[in-house]
């Protein structure tokens, strides 16, 4: 079993993943003609308006905080920490220049997943790429199987290796028991996840920002303290990435490492074009009342989960100067010795409680993904849902106590599947991507909130719910 996981894994990152995400992030970037970066301002817009009259989603805020929920976590402190140890600081280039074409990609799938939503039994909003497949590309047998893929990685799997970086750093830090924080985790979880998706909602549009806000002051804390250093540590990053000035780190040397370390510990940080944050923008109540508007916000959620949160974790590691192959010290532990250098030992006790923070909202925020999956396979009754929150809860506990590797990879292999599998949907349907771009922009140039009306859509004729977008 571990053979075939293995040669699936190597086969999805090694190769399709690791070049698809990035060219497919490339190829939105130019139809959409560089929109990220000309329409930057856009995202912003429609992140805290609300329309109060729909009750049958989310804001916009609370769509973006659930998916920096599942975004922000252990990859954000240790994925840094292994991509700077394995390819240098040159990996932070190549991280940065992937969230920056996954933002095109991450606009285009959260786009198609407001467009092709529907409502369920109790008059809530669901979607995501299993129905945008099913209808756009009229393919069910594909969505079915993004679907499964989907709970098993996100809604299973990814939430045990969670719990188990959450009771690792706690048994570290404070000497606690790992069962015992599993259980304390899994009992505050059950809380949270039984509200279903307005409750995670709830919880998440004032953890996230409490716990992204705090964790980017420390990071410019740790730059005005060493503010004489901050230039020249910036400057190494962009060097290193070309091979320009040999960098500390980079145990398997040269740019190819750099390269290959960023992009990777890019992709799984933002998860831009993975199919993961459009199962939640799909929930939002759009405003301006237009697909694209929900794109843009999880555009911005790429920019801050990377650009910002990652980028803090690396410049406060680099500028510790703590970064050492002969130590053999990378992951969690190389962010804790590098806090600890600025602010004492203190630092191995904030890291703890970030993971704590960081890992605790993936956890919920996963979970929210994999509930829109189980309605999409028709399972998202009262009884389907209740033996997702229970199998949840029960891997949260699982994790936390015993080892996850041969899961975590079969977890990959689930996710590696569905990454494919979005990126052929998302490409294959990027004309109305464009159309519904076009449209958003010339309402936006003639001074009008833009509206999304199906009339000027003949060809998503039975396609797309059309009474959802009549105002």
């Amino acid at each position: 079993m571990n053979m075939i996981i293995d040669f699936l894994n190597n086969i999805f990152w090694g190769y399709i993943l690791i070049y698809g995400l990035l060219a497919v992030g490339v190829f939105f970037t130019i139809k959409l003609k560089f929109i990220q970066f000309v329409h930057f301002k856009e995202m912003f817009k429609s992140v805290f308006d609300k329309d109060e009259t729909d009750e049958s989603g989310i804001s916009p805020f609370q769509a973006l905080t659930i998916s920096l929920a599942s975004r922000v976590g252990t990859g954000n402190l240790a994925g840094v920490a292994v991509a700077l140890f394995l390819g240098g600081a040159g990996a932070i280039f190549w991280m940065w220049i992937v969230a920056l074409v996954g933002m095109a990609t991450a606009y285009a799938e959260s786009t198609l997943a407001q467009l092709y939503k529907i409502k369920d039994e109790n008059d809530q909003y669901r979607g995501g790429p299993a129905f945008y497949i099913a209808k756009g590309l009229k393919s069910p047998l594909l969505a079915a199987i993004f679907s499964i893929s989907l709970i098993l990685a996100f809604g299973l799997v990814f939430n045990a290796v969670q719990a188990n970086s959450i009771a690792g750093a706690v048994n570290a830090a404070f000497g606690i028991d790992k069962l015992y924080v599993g259980l304390t985790i899994a009992a505050v979880a059950a809380l949270v996840i039984f509200g279903g998706i307005k409750g995670i909602a709830k919880v998440a549009e004032v953890v996230v920002p409490f716990m992204a806000i705090i964790y980017l002051l420390l990071a410019v804390f740790t730059m005005i303290i060493n503010y004489e250093a901050v230039p020249g540590i910036l400057a190494l990053i962009v060097k290193s990435a070309f091979g320009l000035e040999e960098a500390v780190g980079g145990v398997t040397g040269g740019i190819l490492a750099a390269l290959l370390n960023g992009v990777k510990r890019g992709l799984f940080s933002n998860e831009a074009g993975m199919g993961s944050a459009p199962n939640i923008a799909a929930v939002a109540t759009p405003t301006p009342h237009h697909p694209s508007s929900q794109g843009f916000v999880q555009a911005l959620g790429v920019f801050i989960d990377t650009i910002l949160i990652c980028t803090a974790t690396a410049v406060m590691i680099l500028l510790a100067g703590v970064l050492d192959p002969e130590s053999g010290v990378k992951g969690i532990e190389l962010t804790q010795l590098a806090l600890s250098t600025h602010i004492g030992d203190a630092g191995i006790y904030f890291i703890a409680i970030a993971i704590l923070f960081f890992a605790f909202t993936s956890i919920i925020g996963n979970y929210s993904y994999a509930e829109n999956a189980l309605t999409y396979l028709g399972a998202g009754n009262k009884l389907g849902v209740t033996i997702l929150r229970i199998a949840t809860i029960g891997m949260v506990i699982w994790g936390s106590h015993e080892k996850v590797q041969t899961v975590f990879n079969a977890a990959d292999a689930s996710m590696g599947l569905m990454a494919t599998i979005n990126l052929v949907a998302i490409v294959l349907l990027s004309g109305t991507v464009v159309k519904l771009t076009k449209d958003y922009l010339e309402q936006r140039e003639q001074g009008k909130d833009p509206t999304f009306e199906a009339k000027y859509y003949p060809e998503l004729k039975d396609k797309i719910d059309t009474t959802i977008w009549t105002k």
